[in-house]
């Protein structure tokens, strides 16, 4: 199998912005956060339960961003949602059948002002390899990012022929 790094480009640079500071936090905020997430759509997929709750608790680990696959005649074209990160912080590998989308971002605000001092931190990575519905030209892959979205589109070796079935 051929492997390729592939080099995402991006139309716009943005710098990042920080979150507006509030007063008055609920220590039950998050959680009832993490419940109207788990809810929304997650009740209906038990085996998903999991990964739901490991998701919103910020483990240690990675995190697993979620993707779309697109099987058209001639290529297969994929997203990844990977907010909070930069098009520097990202490095995606192409092989014949698979996609690996990595990345790692440390950012960190500081700002001091007499007897006032604030620092925030944010550290956050990503990890995934998607499988592909059919084998891709490797050496012909692009990449684009924009949004928080990187989107790869990767050309077949062979175009898929398809026929539209009468059902009887």
């Amino acid at each position: 199998m051929a492997k390729k790094s592939v080099e995402v480009s991006s139309p716009s640079s943005s710098k990042a912005s920080l979150a507006p500071v509030t007063h008055g936090i609920s220590p039950f905020r998050e959680f009832d956060r993490l419940i109207d997430r788990f809810f929304d759509h997650e009740w209906r997929h038990p085996l998903r339960w999991e990964q739901s709750l490991l998701d919103g608790l910020a483990t240690a680990g990675p995190r697993i961003p979620k993707v779309d696959v697109i099987d058209r005649d001639a290529e297969v074209v994929l997203r990844a949602e990977v907010p909070g990160m930069a098009r520097e912080d990202l490095e995606v590998s192409v092989t014949d059948s698979t996609v690996t989308i990595k990345g790692e971002s440390h950012k960190e605000a500081k700002e001091e002002s007499g007897d006032y001092y604030r620092c925030e931190m944010s550290h956050g990575s990503v990890a995934r390899t998607v499988s592909l519905p059919c084998e891709v030209d490797a050496n012909k892959a692009e990449a684009r990012f924009k949004d928080g979205i990187l989107e790869l589109t990767l050309p077949k070796t062979k175009e898929a022929h398809r026929r539209t079935l009468k059902i009887q």
